[in-house]
């Protein structure tokens, strides 16, 4: 049974975090009178609010202090206290206009909401929206709300201003910078303080720090934003997970493939792509008179290879699968770390299957999902059916209304007769049919969006994709596009996240360091670490002239799972001295014993040391 979404709008704490950025723009507006305002919404863990503080005399956008911002939360404070009332009306366009004269962002939102279907930020919406504004003491805001009946049922020891960040107004880049106000807003002091030791956490655990600390990637000016350079821990990182994922897919029926880099662009018109997705893709380049584009997908590709040959419906499923690498131009204000990128790798495939297949196919790529859950002590974890908008056919969506319901409720009986609680989203899907959007969590609680498993039923007419039935006519197979380890990119940015940079023994990308005591050790160390490497283990020496203990200190500092530690004792009984990851010892480890230690270890794929 689908677990449909609480409406966030009857949630008290999405009432106090939405009241809190009324509050918040009130408290810059009388600090800043001459401030144009944007807008200011609430969201997950808080809010923010958008201002236009206009330029300096030097003809720079200016910008909140971190002194201001502390004048700011005091004065939130002081409104709350007040328990102003939050009081709602409907206006018309025109009263709306005269409260707004001097705003033109909220002019510009006015002007939408009287065209209608959109919302008081900007937003698309089903029904033409009523106009409405709240007011707290001399505040007033366009806004449908709804908030909490007065300002004193705000916590004023449970919210705090975050930090400030630059803005595009709409979010395009074309239109004028604002300055963006963040704050967190929570139910009571024990909460906010809760989330704050967390976000430290998070901080310790940023996989762009820890990225760069041990070694995995890089970013460098002369390749360009969002291209990362894996260095070669993150090679390792990247071969490991490509392992995984072939032993997974062969075991569950799935062929490789390969496809290029770039391809005319007739292919991309001949999917659809082009006019849905042009915004997202590099510009073309010219040759001979034709236009090649870089590939933002593998789907067309896979779509070619699926109808390189006649097939029948003893043939299906085919599962043509490919680790491939796909550019797509993500704004500049979009790219973060390995998170949102323009080259990523990506653990794509397509499974091309009849309808009284689809079921099974469909749950086995679910299964597939929770499989690599356990394996990467992922416990919490969302699904979430994203479906079209009538309102969006023929512009966002393919024009087939009846498929649309026909796919969608074929993706719920699925989920439902596989008992995977879901919730609904509507209007998100693929242009070409629903997905369900996986949400993971990490081990501190910081949600990740990590990939989709989406249903095609558009595009595999377009390519003629057919199959000869029982009856011996020609049938069009759907089409399940699947990617259960995301990309490298952002599957490796959340691992580091994840696991602290402490990645499980399989993954690591050094497994064992062997320290000797003293340079006397050093052909045993040597020794030692080679036979390792010729078990299939990665494993070095540290010959330095370092001390012991500095050995020690910079293996912990790589995180290195296992130290065998190796003296006079060691080299003549031909044992280890073994200090794992997290602190425990294992004195005269016979060097064999070890070894088959390791290996089980290793191939169990165990998360533990």
């Amino acid at each position: 049974m689908s677990l449909l979404k609480n409406r966030p709008e009857d949630e008290q704490l999405y009432k106090i975090r939405h009241s809190s950025a009324h509050i918040l723009a009130q408290a810059v507006l009388e600090i800043h009178p001459d401030a144009k305002i944007a807008i200011g919404p609430p969201i997950d863990q808080g809010f923010y609010y958008d201002f236009d503080l206009g330029k300096d005399e030097q003809g720079k956008i200016r910008t909140f202090t971190p002194e201001e911002l502390e004048q700011i939360e005091k004065r939130m404070r002081q409104i709350v206290a007040g328990k102003h009332p939050f009081l709602y009306r409907e206006v018309s366009a025109e009263e709306a206009r005269q409260i707004f004269a001097d705003q033109p962002y909220k002019l510009e939102l006015i002007a939408g909401l009287e065209r209608g279907a959109i919302d008081e930020y900007g937003n698309e919406t089903a029904t033409k929206p009523v106009i409405s504004t709240y007011r707290q003491e001399n505040f007033e805001d366009l806004c449908r709300g709804p908030h909490v009946e007065h300002t004193g049922q705000i916590p004023p020891d449970g919210f705090k201003l975050m930090s400030v960040a630059g803005a595009y107004w709409r979010g395009d880049e074309n239109n004028p910078m604002l300055q963006r106000i963040y704050g967190t807003a929570w139910r009571n002091k024990k909460e906010l303080n809760e989330h704050l030791a967390l976000l430290e956490e998070a901080k310790k655990r940023d996989h762009r720090k820890l990225g760069r600390d041990l070694e995995i990637f890089m970013f460098d000016e002369e390749v360009g934003p969002g291209l990362p350079l894996w260095l070669p821990n993150g090679g390792i990182l990247i071969s490991e997970l490509e392992k995984l994922a072939a032993e997974t897919e062969l075991r569950a029926g799935y062929q490789r493939v390969k496809s290029p880099h770039l391809s005319k662009q007739d292919l991309f018109l001949r999917s659809g792509h082009l006019p849905y997705y042009a915004e997202s893709m590099y510009p073309p380049m010219e040759l001979e008179g034709v236009k090649y584009y870089v590939k933002p997908m593998n789907c067309p590709f896979h779509h070619k290879i699926y109808a390189s040959k006649p097939r029948s419906y003893r043939d299906l499923p085919v599962r043509l699968a490919e680790y491939g690498t796909c550019y797509r131009y993500e704004k500049s204000g979009e790219l973060f770390g390995l998170m949102r990128v323009r080259s990523m790798q990506m653990n794509d495939a397509h499974i091309y299957c009849s309808e009284e297949q689809f079921e099974q196919e469909f749950m086995a790529v679910i299964d597939l999902y929770r499989a690599y859950f356990e394996i990467f002590a992922v416990e919490k974890f969302v699904m979430r059916l994203s479906t079209h908008h009538p309102k969006g056919l023929g512009k966002k969506y393919v024009d087939n209304e009846r498929l649309w319901i026909q796919t969608e409720a074929m993706v719920r009986r699925a989920m439902d007769n596989g008992g995977i609680p879901y919730v609904e989203v509507p209007d998100e899907a693929a242009f070409y049919g629903p997905k369900i959007d996986v949400q993971i969590w990490s081990a501190i609680g910081r949600e990740f969006t990590l990939a989709t498993n989406q249903v095609d039923f558009a595009v595999p007419p377009r390519f003629d994709l057919v199959y000869t039935n029982r009856e011996g006519k020609e049938a069009t197979p759907l089409c399940i596009h699947r990617a259960p380890l995301s990309t490298h990119e952002r599957m490796i940015g959340f691992l580091i996240e994840h696991f602290a940079g402490a990645f499980p023994l399989w993954l690591a990308p050094q497994q064992v360091r062997v320290i000797p005591i003293t340079a006397e050790h050093n052909s045993y160390a040597a020794h030692l670490a080679q036979q390792l490497r010729e078990q299939g283990a990665r494993a070095e020496a540290d010959l330095s002239s370092e001390r012991m203990n500095a050995k020690i200190r910079d293996a912990q500092l790589m995180k290195v799972p296992y130290m065998l530690v190796v003296g006079d004792q060691e080299v003549a009984n031909q044992t280890v001295a073994l200090r794992k990851r997290d602190g425990s010892r294992i004195n005269d480890l016979p060097a064999a014993q070890f070894v088959t230690l390791l290996q089980s270890k290793i191939a169990d794929r165990s998360l533990t040391l």
